[in-house]
């Protein structure tokens, strides 16, 4: 693993914003020097680097799986912040196997050991087009001998044909709160791929979903019944709507609702209490730091980096935030690896259950927020 230098493709801003990736000028705080999509970098890795990562995170996914067997089983919903009144909702979800698509697992990993668990993102895991299309194409565009870990496309095509979903349109929701567009190009894109699946499909604002109370059932604004919906809208804030108790009990939501275990960091104690010392894994727990020297304190259902606090011999880093109501995990701290000052974050994809991709976010910071920079990364050929 090594980070390389690179000449951008003239004109590269309108070719990334023709291939999906609209909201590249918005997603970045202003006042930024650097764009969002960086490709003057680039990140190279050997073969034998991205089996063994593949490996891995695939072990990963399965070790999350355990667990929220796990968490059923022993009923520890209230260590997840979850409802009294939604936890039978999630066991049953869980029982039915529910189906889902994808998710992102962001680790650390440095070319010189196991990568390291950092936290799960299961539920509504964005920067899928800049991993699956735009950094594609740019390999062949720069580098078209070289190969990139990267099946994500052709895995969500068929991975729409293996899901057994109620007859007639799948609806494909977005919220109206995104400022930027990247969450509607990331539903949009992800209606592409039902699409090419052979599904029927039509778009939704979350906002305009009707609650049809005589018939019991969701409707959109043609009043057309939604028996399975893709929903890019947390489960959490779903929870905390007026129509919470209906979605848990009515329509096909993917992601399910027991992603909700999956896509909350006490899951990062929870894989530590069933695999202490396994080598993907930090130290993590619930009640405290415990004997940890050095640790980081994340919110349970916090997003983009937020509310977060680094503890080490050295001193506190904190970022701002909101987030912290439903509690903390206290996790063993690690620094990103740096290369060349900057620290990247490898957000490797799964879909279904099989490692399908990777894509690279980096920032000079400890924590990586909303001022990363996506970078595009490729395989070496031998």
């Amino acid at each position: 693993m090594r980070r390389e230098h690179g000449t951008p493709r003239p004109g590269w801003e309108k070719t990334i914003e023709g291939q999906g990736l609209a909201y590249h000028r918005l997603a970045h705080p202003e006042g930024l020097s650097r764009p969002y999509w960086d490709e003057s970098v680039h990140y190279v890795f050997s073969m034998d680097e991205v089996d063994a990562l593949e490996e891995q995170v695939e072990e990963l996914h399965r070790m999350c799986l355990s667990a929220a067997e796990h968490v059923v089983s022993a009923g520890r919903f209230a260590d997840f912040a979850i409802p009294k009144w939604a936890a039978e909702e999630v066991a049953r979800s869980w029982e039915r196997r529910d189906p889902y698509l994808y998710g992102r697992f962001d680790l650390r990993y440095d070319g010189t050991g196991p990568a390291k668990l950092l936290e799960y993102n299961a539920d509504t895991p964005t920067s899928l087009v800049e991993s699956s299309v735009v950094q594609w194409y740019w390999l062949q565009d720069v580098h078209p001998g070289d190969d990139q870990w990267n099946s994500v496309h052709e895995r969500l095509v068929d991975r729409w044909r293996e899901l057994h979903l109620p007859p007639g349109p799948t609806h494909f929701a977005f919220t109206n709160m995104d400022e930027t567009g990247e969450e509607a190009m990331t539903v949009a894109y992800l209606q592409e791929t039902a699409e090419q699946a052979g599904r029927e499909t039509c778009a939704v604002a979350m906002e305009d979903i009707g609650w049809d109370a005589l018939n019991r059932r969701f409707v959109d604004l043609d009043e057309r019944m939604i028996r399975s919906a893709f929903k890019l809208y947390p489960w959490e804030w779903m929870l905390a709507d007026d129509f919470g108790r209906q979605a848990v009990r009515h329509s096909t939501w993917i992601e399910p609702l027991w992603k909700a275990l999956l896509s909350n960091k006490a899951l990062l104690a929870v894989l530590w209490e069933l695999y202490p010392g396994h080598p993907n894994l930090l130290p993590a727990y619930l009640d405290g730091p415990r004997d940890l020297t050095s640790y980081i304190a994340k919110p349970l259902l916090g997003r983009e980096g937020a509310s977060m606090r680094v503890v080490t011999p050295g001193g506190v880093e904190s970022t701002p935030g909101s987030y912290g109501r439903e509690g903390y995990v206290h996790q063993g701290f690690e620094a990103l690896p740096s290369f060349e000052g900057q620290r990247p974050v490898l957000g490797a994809w799964v879909v279904g259950d099989a490692a399908a991709g990777l894509g690279i976010r980096e920032t000079s910071g400890l924590i990586t927020d909303d001022t990363s920079s996506f970078v595009p990364h490729r395989i070496e050929q031998p």
